[in-house]
């Protein structure tokens, strides 16, 4: 991930010369928690430099793994294999739900050719990852002779992270919502955490077992923490959980929660994380609080498939006509809003007939993105037998034609919004040309910012904008129009 260098902070800490790094894999969730654990090391005087920076030596790695997918767990084990080689005397630390999952098989990654384990390598499970907000202070608490001189010595560090993870446990109350950083090193929009786990067991899901049962944090809660955002400056908050369609506080659902925030906040807007079809069937109205005009026009919806035999199959419980009264909904209450999906291509006893099914689906509800998944079976999930798994070559094949439809999707969608003004936030990093700064418009396109002769705008501005058409990396280009509030 970029080094947006802790948008929000004053810096107002010590800075010692012991430099760590983070590397993240997996979902916006993953990343909030990231934010936290750099925010906590930060503010306890530790230096911090992307997993790119070269130009600093870190003397402490995490990496916060995923499980969602094999390929997922791959590039884990890779990028381990790579940190452990390159970086000989560091302190690793390895979190996250393949952490949770697999926690004896990546303590071995650790061990010598005679099964002698590192002293260096630490496993933390994900359902411990919140042990890593408190390690920080902790390290500074017992090395402060070295930290207040010089770098401490690595054989004396990897001692002391030893020694924190030897003497502490897991606390029996859920630590799930501690990960609430004030500053983001890496994004220029907020992040909040308001749910976690997922009461649901569908049959490819692997993350429901890492992360357990659905828990929410509390309004009051969530009301507090957005208070102190907008306070800050953030134009905008990300919403995000496992599935935040399952938040419930009492009697209260998201439906519940969105419209309570945003009577009681000023201006700050608010963006969801990928939506559950299960959270539109609430009495008390999704579509009426998703028409506020803070609520950012993107939509992310958990599909999986349009075929209904393949959604029983995956415990999925909705239809694809449900799917098509939902993307109706949302284009009845908002301007043509950005609405993606999720498809999982190749799921066994998908037929070319019924992966059909799924594509005619996608072309005719003209979707902005489709996020394509090739069929990974996960140990420990119903559908790691399910025998009739297409071939791999089929797979592959219908992965490139999803891909090229959402590619289609997107470049029609940036064709339809040429011309048009949106708000954006300004995000982080140098100038991609002159007089031009990256940001991501209400609608969620990625935009190259032209300024012309106004000063560039700081990152986690909101700014308003005119599309102007597809534009290299970006989305698209965009012409600044003025100053958001």
């Amino acid at each position: 991930m970029p080094n947006a260098g802790l948008i929000g902070s004053d810096r107002h800490w010590p800075v010692y010369k012991v430099v760590f790094s983070v590397y993240t894999l997996g979902c916006k969730l993953n990343q909030l928690e990231t934010e936290a654990i750099i925010d906590s090391f930060s503010r306890q005087g530790f230096s911090y430099a992307s997993w790119e920076d070269k130009s600093m030596e870190p003397s402490i790695l995490v990496i916060n793994t995923c499980t969602v997918t094999s390929m997922a767990e791959q590039k884990a084990r890779r990028v381990i294999r790579k940190a452990l080689r390159e970086h000989p005397e560091v302190c690793l630390i390895v979190t996250g739900c393949y952490a949770q999952l697999e926690t004896g098989a990546l303590a071995a990654m650790g061990a010598d050719s005679s099964g002698k384990r590192s002293g260096r390598f630490f496993v933390i499970p994900g359902d411990s990852k919140d042990r890593l907000l408190d390690l920080p202070g902790f390290l500074v608490k017992n090395l402060t002779k070295y930290l207040q001189n010089s770098s401490v010595p690595s054989v004396i560090l990897c001692a002391s992270v030893r020694d924190y993870f030897d003497i502490t446990t897991e606390n029996e109350d859920d630590q799930s919502f501690r990960f609430r950083p004030e500053n983001f090193a890496s994004h220029s929009r907020a992040f909040l955490k308001i749910q976690d786990g997922c009461d649901r067991s569908c049959a490819y899901c692997r993350v429901s077992i890492a992360r357990g049962k659905n828990r929410s944090l509390g309004v009051k809660e969530a009301l507090e923490e957005l208070l102190s955002l907008e306070r800050r400056g953030f134009a905008e908050l990300v919403l995000t959980g496992v599935n935040i369609s399952q938040y419930r506080d009492s009697d209260m659902a998201l439906p519940g929660l969105l419209d309570f925030l945003l009577s009681n906040t000023g201006s700050i807007r608010l963006r969801l994380s990928s939506l559950e079809p299960e959270g539109f069937s609430e009495p008390d109205g999704f579509g009426a609080v998703l028409s506020n005009k803070r609520i950012r026009p993107h939509f992310h919806l958990s599909l999986q498939s349009a075929s209904p035999k393949i959604l029983e199959k995956m415990g999925r419980p909705y239809t694809p006509e449900d799917i098509e009264r939902i993307v109706t909904l949302l284009r009845e209450i908002r301007e043509d809003p950005f609405i993606a999906c999720d498809i999982i291509a190749g799921f066994p006893g998908e037929s070319p007939g019924e992966f059909e099914k799924t594509y005619q689906f996608c072309e005719k509800a003209g979707f902005a993105w489709i996020h394509v998944f090739p069929f990974s079976p996960r140990p420990g999930t119903a559908a790691y037998n399910f025998p009739e798994k297409p071939s791999e070559k089929d797979t592959a094949q219908r992965v490139e034609l999803l891909m090229e439809l959402a590619r289609k999707g997107r470049r029609e969608y940036i064709s339809r919004w040429e011309g048009k003004e949106v708000e954006a936030v300004v995000e982080a990093g140098d100038a991609v040309a002159k007089a031009c700064v990256p940001g991501v418009s209400e609608n969620y396109l990625k935009l190259c910012i032209n300024c012309g002769d106004q000063p560039l705008p700081a990152p986690g501005s909101l700014v308003f904008c005119r599309i102007i058409g597809e534009q290299g990396r970006f989305d698209a280009a965009a012409e600044l129009l003025g100053m958001g509030p």
